[in-house]
C-alpha cells in the first residue's frame, strides 16, 4: 500500500485539549466523506484524547507517525 495523500493539513502543535479537537472537527466538516485529513499533534493528552473522539465521531484513523515531540495522523472522513 502506498502513502496516503492528504486533502487538507491541519497542524496543532501548542493547540490545548479540548480545541485542538474542535479544530480538528471543524476542518473535518469541510472535507467530503472519503478525503483525509493530516493533522499534526503534540505528545500526551493531544495524540492520547483527539484520536478516540476523531473516531467517537465515525472517522478513521488511517496512519499514526511519531515525529520526535508530535505525531502526525492521517484521517479517513467517515
Amino acid at each position: 500500500m502506498g502513502e496516503v495523500k492528504a486533502n487538507a493539513h491541519l497542524d496543532l502543535r501548542g493547540v490545548m485539549c479540548p480545541i485542538n479537537f474542535v479544530k480538528a472537527k471543524l476542518k473535518l466538516e469541510t472535507l467530503e466523506a472519503g478525503e483525509v485529513l493530516e493533522l499534526v499533534l503534540d505528545s500526551g493528552e493531544p495524540i492520547q484524547n483527539v484520536p478516540k473522539s476523531i473516531k467517537e465521531e465515525g472517522h478513521k484513523i488511517l496512519e499514526v507517525k511519531k515525529e520526535g515531540e508530535h505525531f502526525r495522523l492521517k484521517i479517513q472522513k467517515g
